[in-house]
This record gives structure tokens, C-alpha cells and sequence, in this order.
């Protein structure tokens, strides 16, 4: 399953993306049941949308040419392989990823198919296995950068779903990087899509973590649904009785989960060098057999395949085989196949396995790292797996969630046919017709005191005295009174106000209609008043034509009047007598701008002359004061020198 979040910052603005995988099926890869098909991108890649993809890997267009993508459903009518090519790949570009990346992708995807066509054969006299052919592994060297003879010396078993699951999670971690702005991130709206509970006539270990958790989020939604919701009620003191709706899950949750559960064996089992399917069976049924029940021997069935133990899960009762549980659970990876990995000549494969370097491969399916240092435990794909889906639980914990229900109408995945009693049999074990009980019963809107004054205090605004304080319990209260609704569909809590199923639509639809009618009021208004100025200016525009055809009407009526004629021909002359006058008027202005310069250079030369008589006095009063000053100094018995002067002295002196 994926969980994808839209993050965005404190203000409501797109700040980042991400997306968080979950137990990828990487068995998918190279196993297929009846009724399924492996990864769209083998499909699409083989529609031939793009030839030259044929070409560069080295494959053809039928799927049946190649073992692991041709052992279920080639085709799906309702996909189609060439649109979704397109789709693929132009995404590849826009999440940024190069050229050379974009074509290690497809080069190892090609890598994967040719992988499912290698073939062995037991040596002769010996034990070992040996090629049987070339071909098939040349071409799969080639796309993987690789040596044929070294890939076929390293390995007789090819781990394949590695290298897709490795790929797989590559990619999300480089789009991951694309998505992320590095701005403030405070809220997130995100979308969880896992894989609905599974029931087929061959259940493996795949099979048991789909179901446990789909069982951990059935429990998830059971708890929200209706014990959070009952506590709820006795937390803000509404009048209510306690309902068991008998949905607890723990059961078998704690048979799976719990220590000497079926994982905490499972991963005991994979501890000893000598354990087998059949001492993990043994100890599955000593540990809960008789003792559990949810965990019972299963029934042998003809024509169906070997159960080895029967869980009771809320959707039915599954029965499990557990052929090869213990090495899917260790998944282990060759060690010099990893060498071989990372010295490809393919850079993507080779940084693929980079982080093995001196590791062993210890399991990690689905995780992100996968491998362990020497001398440490190795971490199992159930162990990564629940620790994945822990997190994934508190993340869940930690939001407001919306539970959205898929029905599956049929199981032969037929269009237009409904089989009741399997909708019936969903809806019941799913908690939907539980849920629509206790809605139906309980008060399943809720709105805070506070935010609900704001948002509805226009459905009544006067029951809300403006500028009186009231707290928004009480504001709450006198609105709901004064408004008219059904007032035993609502309960006051002691921070919320809680509603019947409905009710608060209802109201939503009266805020919408309160508020439509005081835009259409407010509008009329608007609309009124730029009339009404549009209406003076048509008034103005209508009066001044008025006037301008009067003025028009009343010239056409004079135009040919004798006086009128007469009057044209002495215009022109008007205007010269007044050109005349205007001359004469400024000849005398000129005159009077004349006599008024003469008096004013009279003026100005008499003044001159009485500053020549001014600068003479001045000259006869300093000489005055150097005789004072020379007879001062004398009286005194001191020499007179020009520096003693208070004056220098003159010629004159």
C-alpha cells in the first residue's frame, strides 16, 4: 500500500508532498495467482507504443515469451497499456529524473523479464546446477551492465524481486526529493491506500500482512468509530448509554502480533539453521491450537490446495499455507551476488546496492536500508513490516480521519452484477451498518462553542447582542433557541455543541440561504445606487442635447435672415476696429511705460551724485580719527610707527 500527504504550512500554502510505501508484493514479480497479473509496467513497456524500448531491451511484444509476467491475466480491458505507457513516461521526466536514470529504469525492468527465462540444469555426477544456455543470460548481462560469464558463476538462483524491490523504493526516494521545497510544514492532508483484505484458494505469507492489516485498521476504525465516540460523549457530559457493538478485534490482533505469536514464531523459526515449514507448523499448533480461537486446523477441502492452519479474521475465516514462510521472512541475498550488483556498469543498479558494501542482506523486504552489519542481527520482512505498520498506526492516530468503504459487488468481477449476500456479509464485518447505527443514535456532527458563534451567528444576529460580552457557551445556547430547528436533534456539551445526523447539514443549508439573501440585498443595493448615478448622468446628457439642439434649430431658422447675412459680412470688420482699438491702447501704454523709465532714471542719477558727496565725507571723517589717534601716541612718549596706528597713515599726513 502507499500513503500519500500534501503538507502545507501554517498560513494554508502547498509547502511539500511525499509519499510512504507498505509491503511492496515484490512476489508479484516472479509469481502470479490464476486471476491477476504482475506489474502494469511489464504490459506497457511490451505494447510496442514505443519501439524503440523493444529494441534497446532486447525483448518482444508477447508476454507469453516470458515466464514471469505470463502465469496470470495478460490483459485488462479496462486499462490500456499504450495510454498508460505515455503516462509513465512522461512522469519519469517530470519528476526529474535523467536520461541515463529514466533508461537504467526501463534497462532493469527488461532485466527482470529476461531473469524469469534463465534455465539449469543438474551437472552431471554432481550436486551442483549449471546453465542451461547462454542466450537468456547475455542478454540480461547486457542490460544490467554485468559480465554473462560472472553473473552465471555467481548465482543459479537469480534474486530478482531484489532488484525490482530495490528499484521500486529507489524511485519513490527520488520523487520524495522532487516533491520537497524544504519550506515549514504544519499541517498535512494525506490519503491511505492498502490492500483490501485477500481470501484465495492459496494463502501464503504474503496473504497474512494484507489481512493483519487490514485487521489493525478495521480495529483502527472500530475504536474511532465507536469507543472514541462514546467516551467522547461522557467527556462533555451528554445523557448517554454505554454501547457494546461486540467489534473488538484484539483477539486477533494479539494472536498474530503478540510474543509466541504467529510472527514472534516465524521469527524464532528463522533464528535456527535447522528449521523447517514442518517445525514451524508444530510449534504454531502447540502454542495456540485449543487455545485460541481464532486459530483453528483447517478442514481438507478437494480440489482446493493444502491449508496448513485456519485464522478467523473479522472478514471470514482464511486458510494458510505455509510452504516457504521462513524463507520469504529471511529473504535472503547472496553476498557475491551483491559484488556482482555493484560493480555494474549501469550506475543505478550499482548505487541500488551500494549501501551492502561489507553487509550481508538480512531480509528488509519493503524497507528502505534492508541490510545489516556484520555481527549484528538481521531484521526480518515480518519485523520491518510491523514496525512500518506501527508507525504508520501512530501517524494514523495523530489526525482526524474519514474512512472511505470499498465493496466489492461480485467476486467474479463482473460489470452490472450484484451478489446481496456478499455486500451483506462486507458491510456487516466492516462496521458500516454498526456505524450507521450509532450515527443514527448518537450525535456524530460536533462544532465548538466558539466556532460555531462565529460561523452561525448570522442565521440570528440579534440574538447576539453587538458590543455585550457573552461567552461562547451561552452565545451558542440563546442562538440555537432563537432559531428554528428541531431542538431535540442537539446537545450541549461542555466545550461543544454536539448534532443529530443531519442537523447540521440543515443548518449549513440555512447559513447558505441567510447569506444569499444578504448578497442578493446587498447587490440590489449596489445595483440601485450606480442606476441612480447612471440615471443623473442620462438626465445631464439629455438636458445638454436639449440645449444643443435648440441652439442648432434656432441658427437653421436665422441663417438665411437678411439682418443675418448682413451681420456675417460685418463681422470680419468688427474684428479689425477692435484689433484698431487694442492698438491704440497699447501705443498709450507704451507712452506712460516711457515717461515712468525717464523719471526713474532721473532718479537714479541724483542718487548717485549724493553717494559720491557721502563717499567724500567718509574719506575726510577717517583721516580725522588717524590725526587723533597719531597726537594720542606722541602725548604719550611713544614713537609712532605705521604698525602703532590704529589707521596706516596717508600720503596726506
Amino acid at each position: 500500500g502507499k500513503f500519500i500527504r500534501i503538507h502545507f504550512g501554517a498560513t494554508g500554502k502547498l509547502a511539500s508532498a511525499d509519499i510512504e510505501t507498505y509491503l511492496l508484493e515484490k512476489s508479484r514479480v516472479t509469481f502470479q495467482l490464476p486471476a491477476e497479473r504482475s506489474y502494469h509496467i511489464f504490459y506497457q513497456i511490451m505494447s510496442n507504443k514505443k519501439p524503440e524500448l523493444i529494441d534497446m531491451l532486447l525483448i518482444t511484444t508477447n508476454p507469453y515469451d516470458f515466464h514471469y509476467v505470463s502465469q496470470g491475466e495478460i490483459t485488462v480491458p479496462s486499462i490500456d497499456d499504450q495510454e498508460e505507457l505515455m503516462a509513465t513516461d512522461s512522469a519519469i521526466d517530470i519528476l526529474g529524473f535523467s536520461a541515463d536514470e529514466k533508461t537504467a529504469i526501463y534497462k532493469l525492468t527488461g532485466a527482470v523479464m529476461h531473469y524469469g527465462n534463465l534455465k539449469f540444469k543438474q551437472k552431471q555426477r554432481e550436486e551442483q546446477a549449471e546453465p542451461d544456455g547462454t542466450e537468456v543470460a547475455d542478454k540480461a548481462a547486457y542490460l544490467m551492465g554485468l559480465n554473462s560469464a560472472e553473473l552465471l558463476k555467481a548465482l543459479c538462483y537469480p534474486r530478482v524481486k531484489a532488484v525490482y524491490e530495490k528499484m521500486f523504493l529507489w524511485m519513490v526516494i527520488r520523487i520524495n526529493q522532487q516533491l520537497d521545497t524544504k519550506q515549514p510544514r504544519q499541517y498535512f492532508i494525506g490519503v491511505l491506500d492498502i490492500a483490501g483484505f485477500e481470501i484465495f484458494d492459496f494463502n501464503s505469507f504474503e496473504q497474512l500482512c494484507i489481512n493483519f492489516t487490514n485487521e489493525k485498521l478495521q480495529q483502527f476504525f472500530n475504536h474511532h468509530m465507536f469507543v472514541l465516540e462514546q467516551e467522547e460523549y461522557k467527556k462533555e457530559g451528554i445523557e448517554w448509554e454505554f454501547i457494546d457493538f461486540g467489534m473488538d478485534l484484539a483477539a486477533c490482533i494479539e494472536l498474530i502480533e503478540k510474543p509466541m505469536g504467529i510472527f514472534s514464531i516465524l521469527e524464532e523459526e528463522c533464528m535456527f539453521p535447522k528449521a523447517t515449514d514442518t517445525s514451524f507448523k508444530n510449534k504454531l499448533y502447540d502454542q495456540h491450537l485449543g487455545k485460541s480461537n481464532n486459530f483453528q486446523k483447517p478442514k481438507p477441502a478437494k480440489g482446493k490446495a493444502e491449508a496448513h492452519f485456519s485464522l478467523v479474521h473479522y472478514a471470514g475465516t482464511v486458510d494458510y499455507n505455509i510452504s516457504g514462510w521462513l524463507e520469504k521472512n529471511k529473504d535472503p541475498l547472496n553476498e557475491t551476488v551483491i559484488g556482482l550488483y555493484q560493480k555494474s556498469s549501469v550506475k543505478t543498479l550499482a548505487l541500488l546496492f551500494s549501501t551492502y558494501g561489507g553487509e550481508a542482506e538480512g531480509g528488509g523486504g519493503g524497507g528502505k536500508k534492508g541490510g545489516k552489519k556484520k555481527g549484528s542481527s538481521f531484521q526480518t520482512v515480518s519485523a520491518l513490516f510491523r514496525e512500518n505498520l506501527n508507525k504508520l498506526m501512530a501517524n494514523l492516530r495523530s489526525t482526524h480521519p474519514h474512512f472511505v468503504r470499498c465493496i466489492i459487488p461480485n467476486e467474479t468481477k463482473t460489470p452490472g452484477a450484484m451478489e446481496h449476500e456478499l455486500v451483506l456479509h462486507q458491510l456487516r464485518c466492516n462496521g458500516v451498518l454498526e456505524g450507521i447505527r450509532i450515527c443514527r443514535k448518537g450525535f456524530p456532527s460536533r462544532v465548538l462553542y466558539a466556532d460555531f458563534k462565529q460561523r452561525y451567528r448570522v442565521l440570528n444576529a440579534s440574538a447576539i447582542p453587538e458590543g455585550q460580552f457573552m461567552d461562547s457557551k451561552k452565545a451558542s445556547e440563546k442562538l440555537l433557541g432563537s432559531i428554528d430547528v428541531d431542538h431535540t436533534q442537539y446537545r450541549f456539551g461542555h466545550t461543544k455543541v454536539f448534532f443529530k445526523a443531519g442537523l447540521l447539514g440543515l443548518l449549513e443549508e440555512m447559513r447558505d440561504d441567510k447569506l444569499a439573501e444578504i448578497i442578493t440585498r446587498t447587490q440590489a443595493r449596489c445595483r440601485g445606487f450606480l442606476m441612480r448615478v447612471e440615471y443623473r448622468r442620462m438626465v445631464e446628457r439629455r438636458e445638454s442635447i436639449f440645449c444643443i439642439q435648440y441652439n442648432v434649430r434656432s441658427f437653421m431658422n436665422v441663417k438665411h435672415w437678411p439682418w443675418m447675412k448682413l451681420f456675417f459680412k460685418i463681422k470680419p470688420l468688427l474684428k479689425s476696429a477692435e484689433s484698431e482699438k487694442e492698438m491704440a491702447n497699447m501705443k498709450e501704454e507704451f507712452e506712460k511705460t516711457k515717461e515712468e523709465l525717464a523719471k526713474s532714471e532721473a532718479k537714479r542719477k541724483e542718487l548717485e551724485e549724493k553717494m559720491v558727496v557721502l563717499l567724500q565725507e567718509k574719506n575726510d571723517l577717517q583721516l580725522q580719527v588717524q590725526a587723533v589717534n597719531i597726537i594720542a601716541y606722541l602725548s604719550l612718549g611713544k614713537s609712532v610707527t605705521q604698525a602703532d596706528c590704529i589707521f596706516p597713515p596717508s600720503r596726506d599726513l
